[in-house]
């Protein structure tokens, strides 16, 4: 089973940071960096807003607790958005890409 994990970050230098470390670890084999989103949030009892950066990373759903961990490490805020939703449908020839390209599952 295979998903997508969405961050957002507050710079590009901090999403080339993540992205490589995740690549690195194969703990993702592909992580698209998508700029200029416009957040509102609530933040310590107020609606709070940002721009920021999203990633949307291609993973196996048995990596989701490593990535996450690597990615909170890695990420400056004090609660990281590290959320998954399930890859539904995956063409075969995708799938072989996404397996070679992460580390085998434990």
């Amino acid at each position: 089973m295979y998903c997508i994990v969405f961050v957002t970050v507050p710079n590009i230098k901090v999403a080339k940071k993540i992205a490589k470390g995740l690549l690195n670890a194969k703990l993702a084999a592909c992580v698209n960096i998508i700029n200029r989103v416009y957040s509102l949030f609530w933040w310590q009892g107020k609606i709070d807003s940002a721009s920021e950066l999203l990633l949307i990373i291609k993973t196996r759903k048995s990596l989701f607790i490593k990535l996450s961990k690597l990615v909170t490490k890695l990420h400056p805020y004090t609660t990281a958005e590290v959320i998954s939703l399930p890859l539904v449908g995956v063409i075969p020839k995708y799938r072989r890409w996404l397996d070679a390209n992460l580390v085998k599952s434990s």
